[in-house]
C-alpha cells in the first residue's frame, strides 16, 4: 500500500511538472528563433579617429571601429584561421543599468575587411543582465546566414575555447567549436553560398554584434586572449593590423598583438 500510494505521489508530481517544463522549453526555443532572426555580425565598419590614441604597448593604431576589436591579417589563400581563448565573466560596463541586456561575442573569421563581399565566422556570445550571464557558441556565412547557434556544447566562465573556421572553397567551409576543458565539439558545413570569400582576410575578433538593425549594448569583457592564433597551420599574427572600438568619441577597448600567435584584447572604458 505504501509503495502505491509513493508511486501515485510520484506521478502525480511528473504531471504538475511537466507544464512548466514545456513552458520552459518553449521560452528557450522561442530565444533561440528570435536570435536567429535578429542576431548577427557584421563586415569592418570603420570611423574617423581623430583623438591621437595610442596603445598601452606604445603602438599606434592603424584602425578604430564602431564593432570590431582585435587584429586583421591581410594576405591572400587563407583557408583556415584558428585560435583559443579563456571564457570571461561580462560585466555592465561602469555606469550601466542593471535592467539592460550587455553582450559582446569573441570569433576568429575569414574575411569581412579589405573583403566585404562574405565572412566565414564562429565565436562564442557572452551576455550579462543584472547577476544573470549566459554563453552561446555560434556559426555564421555572412550575409547569407544569419548567426545560428550550436547546441551541445554548454558553456562557463574560465572554460578554453578553441575555435575554428576553413574554407573549402569560395562559396563553401566549416566552423568547429570546441570546449577544450569539457571535450566536446561541434561544427557546422556550410555547402554553395552566394556571398563568396576572398580570403585574403584573417580576424582574431572581439565584436560589438548587432540585433535587430543596431549594434547592442556593449559589455565589459574584461579581457578576452587569443592564442595559437594562426593561418593555414603556420602563420601567425605578425603584421596583423590592430582594430579597436571606437564609439561616441569613446574609445572602449585596448587591443595588442604579442609575439606571433597572441591577440590580447581588454575593455577599457
Amino acid at each position: 500500500m505504501q509503495i502505491s500510494i509513493i508511486a501515485a505521489l510520484l506521478c502525480s508530481n511528473l504531471v504538475l511538472g511537466a507544464p512548466g517544463t514545456a513552458m520552459r522549453r518553449q521560452r528557450a526555443a522561442d530565444r533561440l528563433a528570435e536570435r536567429r532572426l535578429s542576431r548577427g555580425s557584421n563586415t569592418l565598419q570603420r570611423v574617423d579617429n581623430e583623438l591621437g590614441v595610442t596603445s598601452k604597448n606604445g603602438t599606434a593604431h592603424v584602425e578604430y571601429s564602431s564593432n570590431w576589436a582585435g587584429a586583421v591579417l591581410i594576405g591572400s589563400g587563407y583557408k583556415t584561421v584558428t585560435g583559443s581563448f579563456v571564457v570571461p565573466t561580462p560585466k555592465a560596463p561602469s555606469g550601466g543599468s542593471s535592467s539592460t541586456t550587455y553582450s559582446a561575442s569573441a570569433w576568429v573569421g575569414i574575411d569581412g575587411d579589405t573583403c566585404q563581399t562574405a565572412i566565414l565566422q564562429t565565436g562564442v556570445d557572452f551576455t550579462v543582465r543584472g547577476s544573470s550571464v549566459s554563453y552561446d557558441a555560434w556559426y555564421e556565412w555572412y550575409p547569407d546566414y544569419g548567426a545560428y547557434d550550436f547546441s551541445g556544447i554548454p558553456i562557463k566562465a574560465g572554460d578554453t575555447i578553441t575555435v575554428t573556421v576553413t574554407a573549402s572553397s569560395s562559396t563553401g567551409g566549416t566552423a568547429t567549436v570546441e570546449n577544450v576543458t569539457t571535450g566536446k565539439k561541434v561544427s557546422h558545413t556550410f555547402t554553395s553560398q552566394s556571398g563568396s570569400l576572398c580570403e585574403t582576410n584573417a580576424e582574431w575578433i572581439v565584436e560589438d554584434y548587432s540585433s535587430g538593425g543596431s549594434l547592442v549594448s556593449f559589455a565589459d569583457f574584461g579581457t578576452v586572449q587569443f592564442t595559437g592564433a594562426s593561418v593555414n597551420g603556420g602563420t601567425g599574427v605578425s603584421g596583423a593590423t590592430i582594430i579597436d572600438i571606437q564609439q561616441n568619441g569613446k574609445i572602449l577597448t585596448d587591443c595588442s598583438t604579442s609575439g606571433s600567435s597572441t591577440v590580447v584584447c581588454e575593455y577599457t572604458s
